[in-house]
């Protein structure tokens, strides 16, 4: 069975629009993302979904500078570009990853697809219920699993976020959750806003001299300059699915009018 991460990439963020160019130790931030997902030793291809949308000729451009394999498909339909990336690559299991995490670990990554491996899943992620750092956030499931959330998902947020369809689904699918010890939810890696970008620059250049750091890395970092939590706190983890969530009640409601 083929293994592939697809990297979901777009230029035209909401809260921070071109983020996924911006530059962080020197290179794009999808650049770090591609490179940490390549390390993950349970993946057979690493590969980037963006949009077919002319604000994503670079996010192209640099596929193509940097020999990554790349589909381009539906800006505001996502579920839809994951089906076809997943499609058009051949994958039997497909892992999501999203271009806003600059500090993903492959061990996390690896730990994910394993316990997929390890039993009869339809789905196995790391955030039904988060434990790890909003950021290291790693979905494994089948293509049988996607192309039913394909066929069937009508909501906006379940088309826009490729996944909920399923993991809201305990009773059409075989979920399993991967929960790390201690709970580190309250941490933020990810970037959506000008100050997660400022955290993830901080990080990268403490870290200079240690090239293929990881999660227990940074938490030691931070336990020791503790003040870099401070730069980018107070945001809520899955503000646009939340907002996606929000945009679901008003479509519904008025369609019951």
């Amino acid at each position: 069975m083929t293994t592939v991460a697809i990297i979901q990439v777009r230029m035209t963020s909401s809260r921070l629009p071109g983020k996924v160019l911006a530059m962080v130790a020197g290179q794009p931030l999808l650049y770090h993302v591609v490179r940490r997902a390549r390390r993950a030793r349970t993946l057979d291809m690493v590969v980037v979904a963006t949009t077919d949308g002319p604000a994503d000729d670079g996010v192209a451009r640099l596929c193509e500078d940097s020999s990554v394999p790349y589909f381009r498909g539906s800006e505001d339909d996502v579920l839809d570009r994951y089906y076809q990336a997943a499609n058009a690559f051949k994958a039997d299991v497909i892992v999501r990853l999203t271009a806003d995490c600059p500090l993903l670990d492959p061990a996390v990554i690896d730990k994910v697809v394993r316990e997929f491996q390890s039993g009869s899943y339809d789905y196995v992620s790391n955030t039904i219920i988060p434990t790890y750092p909003d950021g290291l956030d790693t979905e494994v499931f089948l293509h049988s699993t996607l192309k039913r959330a394909w066929q069937e998902a009508r909501l906006k947020s379940e088309r826009e976020h490729v996944t909920p369809y399923i993991w809201k689904q305990p009773a059409l699918f075989r979920l399993l959750n991967v929960e790390n010890e201690p709970d580190l939810s309250a941490l933020r890696w990810t970037v959506d806003e000008p100050q997660d970008l400022e955290f993830v620059r901080r990080v990268y250049s403490c870290m200079g001299s240690v090239p293929d750091f990881g999660m227990q890395e940074v938490l030691d970092l931070l336990h020791s300059h503790p003040e870099l939590k401070d730069v980018n706190a107070g945001f809520e983890r899955n503000e646009g699915y939340q907002e996606s969530l929000r945009e679901d009640s008003l479509t519904t409601r008025k369609e019951s009018i």
